[in-house]
């Protein structure tokens, strides 16, 4: 007669204790991955990329048509001001000079013979034995021979500055980076000057021209240290500094950034012009700074988790600098919520400014009894 009774309250009791199982195997136990905010160095930088040049580079060009005769520089050929770099065929020009000069004498002969008529006029007149209007017309052809003189001045002078740039000289001294023509080419002075040549004045001091993007430009300033790389030199980091950030914006596929100006010495000559620059420009650095790992601000809690203070888990944070960070809570699985002000950060860490006391735990991760840690990386949300 007992047997009836016993047996459902046996199952009754296997049924609840499947369910308990259920549960606990559903859910699990969550634990929390800790970090402790600690004091350290740390450093922002901004990350961009730059060409290197020389301080100044001059192009060295022609204002005149005609064939190259000669060249006296090649690829870094080291120049002075003013030394003959190539030579322009000048016959053409010559002559032109030439037929200028017989025009200017030609023009001086008949100024002569007008003088002298316009001188006998002018005593024919005072004797009363003739007119005033021989005069007048003497003075007139006098004065427009003496214009055709100053004309044929002029273009003498031409003739011979165009036989001088015949002459290709050098600007300024330095190093020759680049020869755009070879012997027997002809160049043509028209709308444009065509380039001979590309003289850097001492690659000893060059710069480096970066883009940095608009959201990061209002941290740079004039005067900040730099560092960069090149690919000739992979191992070896060089040093710069920041001298001048300009105004204009450059748009491009609806990117905005603003040229930046590192100056850069180059005593050894290693770098060369047109070398690509990964540049980064320490724009802000702190000193024994309370610093938590980034992890702490991308963490998100699990949803089933318990917060001992309720209400601060509802703090929402705007752009005034506050950010959430989570801590364990005194009870297992459950957390408590700090509302801090960040400072700056090195991409690994993050300053905190105010919000937390050194050798605070902060979450950094979450795992439960299946292993699973869905809670860890992920990019920090903006704020």
């Amino acid at each position: 007669m007992k047997f009836p009774i016993l047996i459902p309250a046996v199952s009754l009791g296997l049924i609840a204790m499947s369910l308990v199982g259920c549960h606990k195997g559903h859910g699990g136990k969550i634990t929390f991955d800790t970090s402790p905010a600690r004091r350290g160095d740390i450093t922002q930088y901004v990350t961009a990329t730059g060409t290197l040049n020389a301080v100044v580079s001059v192009d060295v060009g022609s204002q005149i048509s005609g064939r190259i005769q000669a060249l006296y520089a090649d690829y870094n050929s080291l120049v002075k001001k003013d030394d003959l770099i190539a030579q322009i065929e000048p016959a053409t020009y010559q002559a032109t000079v030439d037929q200028a000069r017989g025009n200017l004498e030609s023009a001086k002969a008949a100024l002569d013979l007008k003088r002298i008529v316009l001188e006998r006029e002018r005593s024919l007149y005072e004797r009363k034995a003739a007119p005033k209007s021989d005069l007048d017309t003497a003075d007139a052809e006098y004065r427009q021979a003496k214009a055709t003189v100053d004309v044929n001045q002029a273009l003498l002078d031409k003739a011979n500055a165009d036989l001088g740039y015949c002459r290709i000289t050098a600007p300024v001294d330095g190093i020759v980076v680049t020869r755009k023509v070879d012997v027997g080419q002809t160049v043509a002075a028209t709308m444009t000057t065509p380039v001979l040549f590309n003289i850097a004045q001492d690659i000893r001091k060059m710069r480096i021209i970066t883009n940095v993007s608009e959201a990061d430009i209002g941290l740079v300033k004039a005067g900040q240290k730099a560092e960069f790389n090149v690919d000739a030199f992979p191992s070896e980091s060089f040093a710069g500094l920041v001298s001048q950030v300009r105004l204009s914006g450059t748009c491009s596929d609806n990117v905005v950034t603003y040229d930046t100006v590192v100056d850069v010495s180059n005593p050894e000559k290693k770098l060369f012009p047109n070398m690509t620059a990964q540049v980064s420009i320490l724009v802000a650095e702190r000193k024994g700074a309370l610093v938590i790992p980034n992890a702490a601000l991308r963490f998100t809690p699990p949803e089933r988790v318990k917060f001992e203070n309720a209400e601060a888990a509802k703090i929402k944070p705007g752009r005034s600098g506050k950010r959430l960070v989570y801590l364990p809570g005194s009870a297992p699985g459950t957390l408590k919520v700090a509302a801090v002000t960040v400072g700056i950060t090195d991409g690994m860490q993050t300053e905190v400014v105010e919000g937390l006391g050194e050798g605070t735990q902060v979450v950094v991760g979450s795992s439960s009894a299946t292993g699973k840690s869905p809670n860890r990386g992920g990019p920090p949300p903006q704020m």
